[in-house]
């Protein structure tokens, strides 16, 4: 029923139609009342899925609809909500993250981020790379000092040696070039002039003092005149009463070897000598060929068919066979040993200087060579040790440089019927005094 005046409840007409001649007024619609809809479940949002034994039990969820089907207020579905995806987010949050993300994860936090590698860390690399050359090195000097250590032949008995002088300060060595020809086939004699002599003689000999003024080297000419005094045989052990007999100089060494050579320098000067270094023809010439040549400035030309010299006057750079010819040449100047000896000093001198560099000393492929060509011919005595040699070695290369001084043993001018040399003895004694002192040098040489 109509609650209006006029109105009739046409219900059973809804959807017919009307017959009446007057256009039907407006319909009351019956009123529906809409249901209350039934409570929704709680819904959970979707959890991490972390791996077994990781991660720890959330809290219970709190109910998200309040009345009304709205969501309460401070509920986060865990869906997305405009965020891009990789975005920082807190821990354990985000949509799609994987296994090992979220809490108890272990990358918690880093908010979707894949991490880079971290930036290398040069200085501690410099460190590692420092050390690690450091340690290199001192094997490889270690082991190559232990190597050429091993080749010294350590064959002269300085003990055996008697009445010796008393030490002065500073270090003596006697330096002794042979003319050994131990090892060298005929073809290496025939080019190096040498001969086939058997045996072994002296063709220089010179004294090197190193000490705190500088070193000296003087030289002591092979036909010097010298008394050969009382000594012990080397080999037979039976001592040999001097007789006061003088002879040329090498004939020490080719009547007792070393031994009664040093024991006949110490006499004749009274000094004494530390150590004994001894090198033949072949270890003289492959020592030159090993560091690629020694250069040298030749003041005059001059020709020796005995020791094949043919040197052009200038700089010029000598290999080993023509460095041999340069120290063994006397022929050319005179017949005169005091001009070889000169010469000689010169070479062994820019022999040095040329040698003890950076670029043979820290090169394997020049150092090894080089020690390898002195070391399989050298002879010392048996106190020798590689650092003592390596002393002498640079010794000889300040001997031209610096506070160094080289020089022929002093003479007086006199010879005797056989051609000796004759020492001054004043000036001997003089030089001898101040070399045992260590002090500054001033005899002047022949």
């Amino acid at each position: 029923m109509s609650d209006r005046p006029g109105w009739t409840d046409d219900s059973d007409r809804y959807g017919r139609g009307s017959a009446a001649p007057e256009p039907e007024g407006a319909r009351s619609m019956p009123r529906v009342q809409r249901r209350p809809a039934p409570p929704r479940a709680p819904q959970v949002p979707p959890q991490p899925q972390g791996r077994p034994g990781y991660g720890t039990p959330e809290a219970p969820r709190r109910d998200p609809y309040g009345a009304g089907g709205q969501a309460a207020p401070g509920y986060d579905s865990g869906y997305n909500t405009g965020q891009v995806y990789g975005t920082p987010q807190g821990p354990g949050q985000g949509h799609g993250q994987g296994p090992g993300h979220g809490p108890g994860g272990g990358r918690g936090g880093d908010g979707g981020y894949v991490q880079g590698r971290p930036a290398p860390d040069w200085r501690r690399r410099i460190k590692i790379g420092a050390l690690a050359l450091v340690v290199v090195v001192l094997a490889v000097s270690v082991s190559t000092y232990f190597w050429a250590d091993s080749k010294l032949k350590r064959e002269v008995d300085l003990s055996k040696v008697i009445d010796r002088p008393a030490e002065g300060d500073g270090t003596n060595y006697l330096i002794v070039g042979s003319d050994s020809r131990e090892g060298m086939s005929a073809e290496d004699k025939k080019k190096l002039h040498t001969g086939s002599a058997e045996g072994k003689r002296t063709d220089s000999m010179m004294i090197l003092h190193n000490g705190s003024n500088g070193p000296t080297l003087v030289s002591l000419p092979r036909d010097s005149n010298v008394e050969i005094p009382s000594f012990v045989g080397s080999e037979s052990g039976k001592r040999y009463e001097g007789t006061g007999r003088t002879v040329k100089l090498n004939a020490a060494y080719a009547e007792d070897g070393p031994e009664l050579l040093v024991r006949t320098v110490e006499y004749n000067t009274g000094l004494h000598i530390d150590h004994y270094v001894e090198i033949g023809f072949g270890g003289f010439a492959n020592i030159v060929d090993a560091i690629g040549g020694v250069e040298l400035d030749i003041p005059k030309a001059f020709k020796d068919k005995n020791s094949g010299a043919d040197f052009q006057a200038g700089k010029q750079t000598l290999n080993g066979e023509q460095s041999l010819a340069f120290v063994r040449t006397r022929y050319a100047f005179a017949g005169s040993d005091l001009d070889r000896t000169k010469n000689q000093q010169k070479f062994l001198a820019a022999l040095a200087s040329q040698t003890a560099t950076p670029s043979t000393l820290i090169n394997p492929f020049t150092l090894y060579p080089v020690l390898g060509a002195g070391l399989d011919t050298l002879v010392v005595d048996k106190d020798m040790s590689l650092w003592s040699l390596a002393r002498m070695f640079f010794a000889m290369k300040g001997v031209t440089g610096g506070d160094g001084t080289s020089m022929n043993i002093p003479l007086s001018g006199q010879s005797t019927g056989g051609g000796n040399l004759v020492w001054d003895k004043a000036k001997v004694k003089q030089l001898v005094e101040q070399l045992k002192n260590d002090e500054k040098v001033t005899v002047t040489g022949s």
